[in-house]
């Protein structure tokens, strides 16, 4: 090549390298994903420009959200009032659990405008097998419109018969509206959602995919999982629709999935339409109102679980599943107990959980000996001795694998969602965690926390400083890259 050329050529890649560099530090508000993205354009020369627009640019800004989070003020000012209310009314109940936990309250409501909400019926329901056989018989039930969105819905077993469902629903003349990730939900492109479009169902994808290998925005995902039912039955937590949720022998699963779901009955599942509407009208690109039809006003007769919802995602100003994670663990006094499938926590959350350690609260974090992505291990294995240092005890599940997304806090909280504890779940995809004040929830799933413990082993603090330094140097390359997981 004539050095002429080739002089021109390095000045243009020197200048895309620090217009891409400035891009950065401009677009990018984490101090560490900032650096990280900075090492690897200069120093991993044109791959590195590529890894940063494909993983890395901020969308929060872009127009691709911006109509979504009009919509959502829109809905946001109909609904203003109702949510003083109730999260007056709940605050003057005067429960321990509400007062022990009130600052979390404040926070969402504050932040996200979420409301607190009492009268409530909520149900635990642990792994497919038994999550789908209520989701299958409140479908049934229906008499006028199901909400449905999720990140992963197959087109196997489980994914046809929701979808028979659906489809007889819609006969019967009740509304069905569909959203689903083109990502997570790629399986039921071809067949699955033609059929359920011929049938009447109004069904899109959150954001069309047109080229999955070469997608940019694979990393803004809706990870969500929501049923709403009438306006006043609600599904929400970490189980998709997919087989492999379902442990039945019959679909052949190798792995042994633990997962964990809640039922609403009651006014809490107010939010969480208020989600799917937003949601709704920024893929349909249809403008649906949130009429009272829509919504649940009416206390559960049986029950009085008082709970609140906290979302976040590209449209949202800050994070606030995140924030409301580390409020929670900071105003807890004597036990934490967190399950998560992938664990990268991030300096704020990492803090957090060493805080609360060291101030004598009993921190304990179950995670899967392995996940399905063996990069992730390997960073979350980076931060087991530091976190055992504190006196934070780990736990890996051996019995398969655990996918559930949980915390309890003193046995009075219990928050069950679709979050990961990763940058992940807390910038990238729309994630919904559930925030339940009720000491009966939260000792089940404490006690359910306890049991999956007797499937675990707990890590020895000296043998896991021990081990080989090869085993140990994936890890610490792992974690550099971290931030960008």
């Amino acid at each position: 090549m004539h050095p002429t050329l080739l002089l021109s050529l390095e000045i243009i890649y020197t200048l895309i390298v620090i217009a891409v560099c400035l891009r950065i530090v401009y677009d990018t508000r984490s101090t560490t994903k900032t650096l990280a993205y900075l090492l690897i354009t200069i120093f991993l020369p044109v791959i590195g420009i590529i890894l940063y627009f494909t993983l890395g640019v901020n969308y929060r800004k872009n127009k691709l959200y911006s109509k979504k989070i009009i919509n959502n003020d829109r809905l946001l000012r109909s609904v203003r009032h109702r949510i003083m209310l109730t999260y007056e009314k709940a605050i003057e109940s005067g429960r321990d659990e509400i007062t022990n936990f009130r600052k979390l309250a404040a926070l969402l409501l504050n932040d996200g405008w979420s409301p607190l909400s009492g009268g409530n019926k909520v149900k635990l329901l642990l792994n497919g097998e038994n999550k789908f056989a209520d989701v299958i018989a409140a479908l049934k039930a229906a008499k006028k419109h199901i909400h449905i969105e999720y990140y992963i819905f197959d087109d196997d077993h489980i994914g046809n018969q929701l979808k028979d469902v659906l489809i007889t629903k819609v006969r019967e003349g009740v509304e069905v509206r569909f959203i689903y990730d083109d990502f997570g939900s790629r399986s039921i492109r071809r067949r699955l959602v033609p059929q359920l479009r011929e049938a009447g169902v109004h069904a899109y994808p959150f954001y069309r995919v047109r080229l999955l290998p070469f997608a940019n925005r694979l990393n803004y995902r809706n990870h969500r999982k929501i049923i709403i039912i009438d306006g006043c039955t609600a599904f929400t937590g970490g189980i998709n629709v997919s087989d492999r949720y379902i442990n039945n022998p019959e679909y052949h699963n190798r792995v042994y999935w633990r997962d964990t779901h809640l039922r609403i009955d009651g006014p809490g599942t107010y939010y969480l339409q208020f989600l799917f509407i937003g949601d709704w009208n920024f893929c349909s690109d249809q403008a649906l109102e949130p009429s009272t039809d829509y919504f649940c006003l009416d206390a559960h007769a049986e029950s009085d679980t008082t709970l609140q919802v906290a979302a976040s995602g590209p449209d949202s100003d800050s994070p606030t599943i995140l924030l409301s994670l580390l409020q929670a663990i900071s105003l807890a006094q004597n036990e934490i107990c967190i399950t998560s499938p992938y664990f990268i926590p991030g300096e704020s959350l990492y803090d957090a959980l060493n805080a609360a350690a060291l101030s004598g609260v009993k921190v304990k974090i179950l995670l899967p000996r392995r996940s399905d992505s063996f990069f992730v291990d390997w960073a979350a294995r980076s931060y087991y001795a530091e976190l055992m240092d504190a006196g934070i005890e780990i736990y890996l599940y051996t019995k398969g694998f655990i996918h559930a997304k949980t915390l309890v806090a003193d046995g009075q909280l219990a928050i069950v969602g679709t979050a990961n504890m990763d940058n992940r779940s807390f910038e990238l995809n729309f994630e919904v965690n559930t925030i339940v004040y009720d000491e009966d929830l939260a000792s089940q799933l404490r006690a359910v926390f306890m049991q999956d413990l007797e499937d675990a082993e707990k890590l020895n603090q000296d043998a896991w400083q021990k081990r080989q330094l090869y085993r140990q140097l994936p890890e610490k390359l792992a974690r550099l890259l971290s931030p960008l997981l």
